[in-house]
């Protein structure tokens, strides 16, 4: 089968197609014979060194496809089963082993594309929205990146929430996208102070949460846009990590909280990784939640994804035919 390997990290050109041996499940494993791969911003983390991996490994860490074998054990899933699931990392390639209580089915009439692109971003928008802080009905957040894969699925599941939505973007097209998705408020980062225009948005009381993909140029600004005792949440270092924080600057800036959350800690029951993709993918399939895909790369190109998603020249969700 073909894969991408990384032998050593670095840029994205450190990652190599190549031919490798089709893996064979084990005791509570699954083979998937993978048709689409999520492309995300862990996955760079994981090339260039930042989250440790040992090498020679295959990145990204979602995919859909269908289940080919089961290993021992496995009594819910069956050859055929169209299956879906993020957190585990591999799905750069034509076919990975995945530990079947990780593997969700993808509803009838769901294209196996929206299910991978749906997994990893929209389980990180529902456990930010509805466990990290979970929204109440007449709250503010403000969104990074509204226009963004996940941020537009933030965006949308704050708003199923009754919460009101302020989102910064790149530009006067990102913002028409975002507000698509029901942005009430926003803001063009590069032609306005989006720090100011917050506050003022918000009367000077600032917002409820901070969900912040960015790292380290708006992490700063953020906790300014806090009201006291809001909340920030770091889940995504885009631009780079988040610098190290003196504990007596959140009390001099409101007494706020802070949390750099990850998916693998809200997902670690079946019971809970269920709740969460089922609502996800059942709210896909039903309209209620929209996906927008960006473009669709072949797997040899793997490399062009990764540079145009950490050039930030994309909307929404950037995929992998792994069989392209």
């Amino acid at each position: 089968m073909k894969a991408i390997l990384v032998r050593e990290t670095g840029g994205p050109e450190k990652m190599l197609l190549e031919e490798v041996p089709v893996p064979m499940p084990g005791a509570g494993q699954a083979l998937v014979r993978l048709s689409v791969s999520g492309v995300n911003f862990i996955d760079i983390y994981f090339r260039i060194g930042l989250y440790k991996a040992e090498v020679p490994f295959t990145p990204g860490m979602e995919a859909a496809g269908v289940v080919e074998a089961v290993g021992d054990g496995v009594t819910d899933l069956q050859p055929g089963d169209r299956v879906a699931y993020a957190m585990q990392r591999g799905s750069y390639a034509q076919y990975a082993v995945v530990p079947a209580w990780q593997l969700v089915k993808v509803p009838a009439g769901l294209g196996l594309d929206l299910a991978a692109a749906a997994m990893l971003q929209g389980m990180t928008a529902h456990y930010l929205t509805h466990s990290t802080f979970p929204l109440q009905n007449g709250q503010t957040c403000l969104v990074h990146a509204a226009a963004g894969g996940a941020g537009q699925l933030v965006v949308q599941m704050a708003k199923r929430r009754g919460a009101r939505v302020i989102g910064t973007v790149g530009s006067a097209e990102k913002a028409e996208i975002a507000r698509e998705v029901g942005v009430d408020e926003a803001i063009l980062y590069n032609e306005q102070d989006w720090v100011a225009e917050t506050r003022r948005i918000t009367e000077g009381r600032g917002v409820d949460v901070v969900y912040d993909s960015v790292g380290a140029s708006t992490f700063m600004g953020s906790l300014d846009c806090l009201r006291p005792r809001g909340m920030m949440v770091t889940y995504g270092n885009a631009s780079g990590p988040v610098p190290a924080v003196e504990p007596l600057l959140l009390n001099q800036k409101g007494s706020l909280f802070l949390t750099r959350p990850t998916l693998a800690h809200h997902c670690a029951t079946r019971e809970e990784l269920a709740w969460r993709a089922n609502d996800v993918l059942n709210g896909i399939a039903s309209g209620e939640l929209r996906l927008q895909i960006h473009k669709t790369y072949a797997l040899s190109a793997a490399s062009e994804a990764h540079e145009d998603l950490a050039a930030r020249k994309t909307t929404g969700k950037l995929l992998l035919d792994v069989n392209s």
